[in-house]
């Protein structure tokens, strides 16, 4: 057998050969008139056939693993993307031909995580086309978003399992009923409230469609989008990451300019060790998708584990201005404040603290952001960050926990945990203990809530800040061994969970803050290698370079050239004092 090249003129096989549960008049009418045949079909009799077609699909998939590129429908309708600004989506769904590049459209901006736009897409094809599955499909797939940690509602729950039997009983095509059944098993049962269940549900189901039919640029970046999703929370991360990114490799072979081929490619190596192996992707994102938000920030996922600092502000400074373009109903996009922390992040790496002050201004300024876990977030820890990353650690003390009462803080366990952390901090270095425990309290009571509602991975995060924290307070209490223990800890707990995407690095990470210790003790050599280790976590941070370089000058002055260089060329326009230490480190080099 020859190997298996993209075909994009062929025409659908007659289908009567290979789908032996179908009835004869069903297949003869969908070869004639697929909107009318398939609609004779019953859910179990689609799927059933999609089934026994999946295992005439392995030989396909053997030859995807040789390499070979995944073949797009074929017929000579030019793809929406071309022109339109999102990047290049030809799903051709089974709608009304009037339609179909809608659909396209929203399936792009769903594919750039744009989903209350996607679904507002969705919908209007829904109501304009009610026979089309792929439109109902897609307003309920916008309502669970796969790698955030926003949860949906009970309402969305309903709504979403409800719309999905819409799209079932008029479904009409074996691709899109195993889309729909994904789907719908994440809606399944809508009382219930186990978030990670549903997911998996899903991802089940993506692996059942990708199966089935492989050769689907949107079915296979869904279902890559499925692995990285799993990864989370799995054992094996590294295996589910390695499987979306060759599949995500396909798809960018295959379709250059597939929106979904980039975007979940970037999330799948915004992982440890692996933010190299997508810069191809990373560089045209924004070319695609001028105006889409979420493109334009999504580049510096890669650019923030590489501390390409300037590129950071840079991306994010388009991402948030389009994302003004963009509001949700009445209120601020969270793409907007997304940004706006990215590119707070940036500035205090560099050591900008007069340009990171005006970042934070301009994102507290807004009147009102929507209720989502990404604006909590980012609302929590920005002004924590500005305070920590300062080490002005009475501000962070001081920090306001009743601000933006318009959103349902309770929903949101880690954004609060946030803020208890920096207000813990704060009071531990002033030397408030009473204030200090208290928060630490605070934060091992908000982990039981996200324990109880089965969010594993909000729990580590918690947990890590909340080891830093009881740390930071042992150490001010001069019981430096537990300190040292507890931050060990938090070391050892952060090294089982990937960076969130939410975020663009962690508050005060557990190697630098068990660095300080290590150096205010005089334990120079470790807390060298400790701000090292941090450094290959999060690289890039300012106050990690100054804790290796304050290491380095206590063990050899004269071999802190390097690192303050290093330093130097990242934040010399810094009017932090902490630099006057790297400019005598590269004195004394010289000499």
């Amino acid at each position: 057998m020859s190997a298996i090249e993209p075909n994009r003129s062929a025409t659908r096989p007659n289908i009567a050969n290979v789908e032996p549960n179908v009835p004869a008049e069903a297949v003869l009418d969908m070869d004639a008139e697929p909107e009318r045949g398939r609609r004779h079909m019953t859910m179990s009799q689609r799927i059933d056939a999609v089934s026994w077609r999946g295992a005439t699909c392995l030989l396909a998939i053997a030859a995807l693993t040789l390499g070979v590129v995944l073949a797009q429908p074929a017929d000579d309708r030019p793809a929406v993307g071309h022109g339109a600004g999102i990047g290049a989506v030809d799903f051709r769904a089974d709608c009304a031909v009037g339609v179909r590049d809608r659909v396209d459209r929203a399936l792009g901006l769903m594919h750039h995580m744009m989903y209350e736009q996607a679904r507002a897409g969705f919908a209007e094809v829904a109501e304009e086309d009610p026979s089309c599955a792929m439109a109902h499909w897609g307003v309920a797939t916008t309502l669970f978003q796969p790698l955030w940690s926003e949860r949906p509602s009970s309402d969305a729950l309903q709504r979403g399992w409800a719309v999905t039997e819409e799209a079932r009983a008029v479904v009409a095509s074996d691709r899109e009923a195993l889309l729909i059944e994904a789907t719908g098993a994440f809606f399944r049962d809508p009382e219930s409230v186990d978030y990670w269940t549903r997911i998996q549900r899903w991802a089940d189901g993506m692996r059942v469609a990708y199966e089935a039919f492989p050769d689907d640029l949107d079915t296979a970046a869904l279902y890559a989008l499925s692995r990285i999703a799993i990864a989370s929370v799995a054992e094996d991360r590294s295996a589910l990451f390695d499987e979306a990114g060759a599949v995500l490799q396909r798809v960018f072979d295959t379709s250059p300019t597939h929106p979904g081929g980039i975007h979940y490619a970037i999330h799948a190596t915004d992982v440890d060790g692996r933010a190299d192996r997508a810069v191809d992707r990373v560089e045209v994102y924004g070319d695609i998708a001028p105006h889409v938000p979420h493109a334009l920030h999504m580049p510096t996922h890669i650019y923030v584990r590489l501390a390409a600092w300037r590129d950071v502000i840079a991306w994010n400074r388009r991402s948030a201005d389009a994302a003004l373009e963009a509001p949700v109903g009445d209120r601020v996009s969270s793409h907007h404040i997304h940004a706006l922390d990215y590119m707070l992040y940036a500035a205090l790496q560099q050591g900008d603290d007069d340009f990171a002050r005006e970042v934070l201004d301009e994102a507290l300024g807004r009147e009102r952001y929507q209720d989502s876990f990404p604006a909590a977030f980012h609302l929590a820890i920005m002004p924590a960050r500005f305070a920590v990353e300062r080490r002005a650690w009475d501000e962070a003390a001081t920090l306001d926990l009743e601000v933006h009462p318009y959103l349902t803080w309770d929903r949101y366990a880690w954004p609060q945990a946030t803020l208890w952390f920096a207000r813990g901090l704060g009071a531990a270095h002033s030397g408030a203990f009473e204030a200090a425990r208290e928060a630490e309290a605070r934060m091992a009571a908000l982990r039981d809530r996200a324990a109880a509602a089965g969010e594993r991975e909000i729990v580590a995060f918690i947990e890590i800040d909340r080891l830093v924290l009881a740390g930071a307070i042992a150490h001010a209490d001069d019981d430096a061994e537990t300190a040292i223990a507890l931050l060990e800890e938090a070391a050892a707990l952060e090294g089982t969970v990937e960076k969130h995407p939410v975020t663009p690095g962690a508050l005060l990470p557990p190697y630098e803050a068990l660095g300080d210790v290590l150096l205010e003790l005089g334990r120079y050599a470790e807390a060298r290698v400790a701000y090292e280790a941090s450094d290959r976590r999060w690289p890039g941070r300012y106050n990690t370079l100054l804790g290796v370089m304050r290491s380095v000058v206590a063990i050899d002055e004269a071999g802190a050239g390097p690192i303050a260089e290093r330093l130097l060329g990242q934040a010399g326009g810094s009017t932090r004092t902490t630099l006057d230490e790297a400019n005598d480190a590269l004195a004394h080099t010289a000499r």
